[in-house]
């Protein structure tokens, strides 16, 4: 087969690829990836590059105009090589900080600090001719007779070191170990001589399908040290489950996938080493929450099947490691354990989740959300568990919106519009130039131009309207992408254009806050519980963070409860995670926790997208749903577009793409 010469700017990396190969998977043999948040299918447009130089094939897209494609830019995804080529990359943007956050929840549940890794001085009796048993033996001995644990070496590293280490130390020695079994037998970590005591550290994962965080743990003490986290370096390859799951069909997809994540977690590894001056062999355990795909791909187990019906992941319960096994850079023989997941769609997160928010003891009737490119449920108490999940797709993370981006410096996260002159006003995270929206400013922007008469009750941008008010200084235009609204002028932002909320991004946001609200109604119609009945609903995860509970129900994400029923708790994944970290008892619970919650499966209820498509209107299809909204509707200015026609349009785009 013919090989082809491509060269990448501004790095200069070249490669030679056979003819008919695509741009993206010609950078990614030279270490250079481009961000494909669809998964290369070419539905996104994000993974763009300029062709400077040779020949491509490639198909027309609708995300690149005409002037784009004379300057030269294609889709990487979909171009393929068709003579040499050079092809310039536009600079990779820096990597993202997340926002920690911690809010106390609503019942107390700490646990005693009982964690599964602890170190041991022990004097082991020297050989003599009366008693040469060898140097295992006579280990092993010590830990039965004076711990009454069966402790075993399972590493041959550490066999080959054992005799030099127990007679450096003058037949003393630390020992790291795993306790298992109910303490009546461990694992040996780390044997060292003398009897000085090592630091002994520990680190509790949160996987998340866009943002990796990493808690450093004092074991001893049970000190959290420092939180890091960084974007998950596998959303270059698709920025929901579904897009990944497809990506890692490809040939080397998996493995990408896997080696991208790992890659992400050693970056976070790496940075608390460094900052804290540590060992990273004095790092002795991990533990893990993710959703079922996010910890598919972090262990290296195919996913294909959690999308195909009847939606069967490899495992649930997961095996202990070795750091060794995965290749993490802590102590290679430190345990990692994964939370378990309860299905396809709702994973270790939750379960983790719901340990760390206490819902499983609360007398309450209460409903647990977690909005992210999955919305999980969990409704219930201390008597019984249901829980589901919701694709919303990635529009409140920034996929999927011309002008979305993740909550960072730079992304207005909040929107009001005055209801006279129709002018925004913004805030921006960090008080700088704006160079995006993110979930909450989409929340608060998607309010206010409903409840100001910008766009109507199926989320078109009443342009005959604005303009009139606004005149010449109007902000809603047709673009090349059909009618927008411009929320920063170029002039004023802190990117080269001007950025706008377009038809179709409001099309997006709809459709997300739709299958979130179906999700909750489904869930507690299928249970006989009115919504009215919860009494307590508690949001997790970064999304939960920044969101306006008054926003939300506005726009019909949320059910129309009182405010003050609403309760944020951070990132409840993380600190699970880190719960069981430190204590066995809070592992024990969350294995129970995940064995008691009956999963309901939306996939098969046919009134859910009967649910979904009255939801794809500003609040909802049933006003009287949200009585707080109504009255709001009943001094607003927006016009009422005909309720027959709109949901028959919403429906059948709905049964199209949903």
């Amino acid at each position: 087969m013919e090989e082809l010469k491509v060269t990448f700017q501004p790095s200069g990396k070249t490669v030679m690829v056979p003819r008919g190969m695509s741009i993206l998977d010609a950078a990614a043999k030279v270490g250079i990836l481009i961000e494909t948040p669809c998964g290369g299918q070419g539905r996104c447009g994000r993974c763009m590059v300029r062709v400077d130089q040779g020949g491509v094939s490639h198909r027309e897209n609708i995300h690149l105009t005409q002037q784009q494609i004379e300057e030269g830019w294609v889709l990487s995804c979909v171009a393929r090589a068709q003579g040499d080529l050079v092809v310039s990359v536009p600079a990779e943007a820096q990597r993202e900080k997340g926002w920690a956050e911690e809010a106390p929840v609503p019942v107390s549940c700490d646990w005693p600090l009982y964690p599964g890794v602890r170190q041991l001085s022990l004097q082991i009796p020297a050989p003599s001719l009366a008693d040469n048993a060898t140097d295992l033996e006579r280990l092993n001995r010590v830990f039965k007779e004076k711990w009454g644990i069966d402790a075993t070496i399972l590493d041959l590293s550490q066999l080959r070191e054992l005799a030099k280490t127990l007679r450096e130390g003058d037949w003393q020695l630390t020992a790291t170990i795993e306790v298992r079994d109910h303490g009546n037998a461990a694992r040996i970590i780390d044997i060292s001589p003398g009897t000085r005591r090592r630091r002994l550290l520990g680190v509790a994962v949160d996987i998340g399908t866009t943002n990796v965080v990493v808690d450093l743990v004092d074991m001893r003490s049970g000190r959290f040290l420092d939180r890091v986290s960084a974007r998950n370096r596998q959303a270059l390859r698709g920025e929901d489950v579904i897009s990944r799951i497809i990506y890692s069909e490809r040939a080397q997809g998996m493995e990408e996938l896997h080696q991208l994540v790992i890659g992400t977690i050693n970056e976070l590894l790496n940075e608390l080493v460094e900052k804290h001056r540590i060992d990273n062999a004095d790092v002795c355990e991990m533990v893990v929450a993710g959703n079922t795909t996010m910890t598919h791909l972090f262990l290296g187990l195919p996913p294909q099947y959690i999308r195909q019906e009847p939606y069967v992941p490899t495992a649930n319960q997961f095996p202990v490691i070795t750091a060794r096994e995965l290749g993490l850079a802590i102590n290679p023989n430190a345990p990692v354990y994964c939370l378990p997941s309860i299905a396809a769609y709702v994973g270790g997160d939750i379960s983790a989740g719901v340990l760390s928010s206490c819902l499983y003891q609360t007398d309450e009737l209460t409903l647990f959300l977690d909005v992210g490119t999955n919305g999980e449920l969990v409704l219930g108490n201390a008597d019984w568990m249901a829980t589901c999940a919701c694709s919303a797709g990635p529009a409140f993370e920034g996929g999927g919106v011309r002008h979305g981006m993740r909550a960072i410096e730079g992304a207005i996260e909040d929107v009001r519009i005055n209801s006279k002159t129709l002018e925004p006003t913004l805030q921006v995270m960090g008080d700088v130039a704006p160079h995006g929206i993110c979930g909450s400013g989409m929340i608060a922007a998607l309010a206010e131009m409903f409840l100001t008469g910008v766009i109507d009750r199926a989320g078109r941008i009443n342009l005959e309207y604005v303009n009139a008010t606004m005149g010449r200084a109007s902000r809603a235009r047709v673009g090349e992408h059909g009618a927008e609204y411009v929320l920063v002028w170029a002039q004023d932002a802190g990117v080269q254009e001007d950025i706008v909320l377009t038809e179709v991004d409001i099309n997006n946001l709809i459709r997300a806050k739709a299958a979130i609200y179906a999700g909750i109604a489904v869930m507690a119609k299928s249970l006989g519980i009115p919504l009215s009945d919860i009494k307590e609903v508690l949001i997790g995860g970064a999304f939960g963070r920044h969101i306006n509970v008054e926003q939300a129900i506005q726009i019909g994400l949320l059910p129309d409860l009182p405010w003050d029923r609403f309760k944020y708790l951070g990132n409840t994944s993380a600190r699970g995670a880190g719960m069981v970290l430190l204590s066995r008892h809070a592992r024990s619970k969350a294995e129970e926790i995940a064995g008691r919650m009956t999963y309901l499966e939306l996939i098969a209820d046919n009134s859910f997208m009967n649910e979904f498509t009255a939801a794809l209107f500003l609040p909802h299809t049933e006003t009287d749903r949200f009585p707080s909204v109504e009255a709001l509707m009943s001094q607003s200015k927006q016009p009422e577009p005909s309720p027959t026609t709109s949901l028959k349009e919403k429906g059948r785009t709905g049964r199209a793409e949903g």
